[in-house]
């Protein structure tokens, strides 16, 4: 996933960005609540983890002024104080989930992960695609059986398209999800992955389908 981190700790905002490229995550950080809407409105972030004390005013209100604004993007929450009424407000106000006081980032990224399994339609961390397993929460791979070692960027490849099966993904929209502010990316660069993929995993019926002027899809060859 692509992620926007904003965070108003800058040695917190660097950790944690840290931690969730580690998971296979695009990070991208900022540092107001502006900066968090124009991210928000100009950027397709597939998901948020916002600061409360970042707002002006600070607190739970910041989450509707963001929706206000008609911004979708699934929003994680960082309390301000050990109050639970402050949850329930900035959960009654728009976030999809909100994390208490001390953060622990531990549970941010195990959190993340519980979203990424929701937006694969999965109530476990092991994703099946015939032949093909991808452990979410270990970043691990196998095809039958056998473990099937993965760069960060492969595993992050994969993910999007085992996410998306029976779907085919542009190029433009692998680049986005893969590669944050300031990286260099072209359509080659997404190429090359999925060429260094596809030795990787075309093994027995799964493939990478690729379509002219489309995309790529995953998909399992049957009979």
């Amino acid at each position: 996933m692509r992620i926007l981190i904003a965070v108003r700790a800058e040695d917190s905002s660097v950790e944690l960005a840290q931690a969730l490229r580690a998971d296979g995550h695009a990070c991208d950080q900022v540092a107001s609540e502006e900066a968090t809407a124009g991210a928000l409105l100009s950027s397709p972030f597939d998901f948020a983890v916002v600061d409360l004390r970042l707002g002006a005013p600070p607190g739970p209100t910041m989450i509707g002024r963001l929706r206000a604004k008609a911004i979708q993007t699934p929003i994680l929450s960082l309390a301000i104080s050990e109050n639970p009424a402050e949850r329930a407000a900035a959960l009654d106000r728009g976030s999809d989930d909100c994390v208490g006081v001390p953060v622990d980032f531990s549970e941010i990224r195990a959190r993340v992960r519980a979203w990424t399994r929701r937006a694969m339609g999965s109530a476990s961390n092991l994703i099946r695609h015939g032949p093909l397993k991808f452990d979410t929460a270990e970043r691990t791979v196998f095809i039958e059986g056998q473990q099937v070692q993965l760069s960060r960027r492969e595993l992050s490849l994969l993910e999007i398209l085992i996410s998306r099966r029976g779907r085919f993904v542009s190029k433009d929209r692998m680049a986005e999800i893969m590669f944050g502010w300031g990286e260099e990316v072209t359509t080659n660069t997404i190429e090359v992955y999925v060429h260094r993929l596809r030795k990787k995993i075309e093994s027995g019926p799964v493939r990478i389908r690729s379509s002219r002027g489309v995309g790529y899809q995953l998909e399992r060859i049957t009979g």
